[in-house]
């Protein structure tokens, strides 16, 4: 680990970012460049003295873990993360690990959307990280581990995984699932964890082998979508996706034309979604 260049890149980095770049507001006039140290420790969830003493140099080697929330926290390339890894001593982060690394330029787009749901999925359907409007949608995605991590290997094994689609939609997502997961396994083969999860799937869900068989592809997601929240029940929404260059990640963004009942109903969902996250601050407080 060496520790001075770490910490000097820490502080560059950090230096080189605009709270705009983040999704967070100006505020005020600042005395100093770029970020707080503090505004960095709450992105990358850590506690602001940990960050600090990195930057001073005299900190404890992060873990993996904590470097790949730092390379997200600073909006870092893949070039950059993986020289972070190594600055901290460790080795760069392996294919399917840094096929987690969520894309920069989808982060900066998701940071300006705060008045409606958008989230970055990987191509194996993990929620690599979502905004608060998501959250209040979908729930937190961010505790699943394992294969569960895939939104497909839930919805065949986990019958909640299907509580926010209405049941007539069932089938449609079924087959949908199924073919972006065709489509990741083409692109990464059978020894990826695209085959892991295929591998996984067929002897856990008959109805997974059945459509597996079928041999249908897709990347595109649905246009128009139809959302259970068990307060505010039904949401008729239009879902556009944006994709990276490689088409590993998506961004998608959940919204409803002005006026609507969709509209109405997100405007409501941001309010019980505030509510609910104030909530939580105080409890953990």
């Amino acid at each position: 680990m060496d520790r001075a260049a770490l910490a000097d890149f820490l502080r560059r980095r950090r230096e080189a970012l605009q709270p705009e770049d983040v999704g967070l507001p100006s505020g005020a006039r600042r005395r100093a460049p770029g970020l707080r140290r503090e505004e960095v420790a709450s992105l990358a969830v850590m506690s602001t003295d940990y960050y600090t003493r990195l930057e001073q140099r005299r900190g404890p080697q992060p873990s993996r873990q904590m470097l790949a929330s730092l390379a997200r926290a600073l909006r870092l390339t893949g070039d950059e993360r993986d020289y972070l890894f190594l600055t901290a001593g460790h080795d760069a982060p392996a294919p399917v690990a840094a096929a987690a690394h969520v894309a920069p330029a989808l982060l900066r787009v998701l940071d300006r959307l705060e008045d409606t749901p958008a989230l970055i999925l990987s191509n194996l359907g993990e929620t690599l990280v979502q905004n608060r409007m998501a959250q209040a949608l979908l729930g937190d995605r961010s505790g699943y581990t394992g294969l569960a991590r895939s939104e497909v290997y839930r919805w065949f094994t986990d019958p909640s995984a299907r509580r926010h689609y209405p049941e007539g939609d069932h089938e449609r997502q079924s087959r949908a699932q199924v073919a972006n997961l065709r489509a990741a396994y083409g692109a990464l083969g059978a020894r990826s964890r695209a085959g892991e999860l295929v591998r996984a799937l067929r002897g856990a869900s008959a109805e997974f082998a059945e459509l597996w068989d079928r041999h249908e592809v897709a990347k595109r997601f649905e246009d128009h979508k139809t959302l259970l929240h068990p307060e505010l029940g039904a949401i008729e929404l239009d879902c556009q996706v944006l994709f990276t260059e490689d088409q590993s990640q998506a961004l998608l963004v959940l919204t409803a034309a002005r006026g609507t009942e969709g509209d109405e109903k997100l405007r409501l969902l941001a309010v019980l979604g505030q509510q609910r996250f104030g909530d939580a601050e105080l409890t953990s407080g």
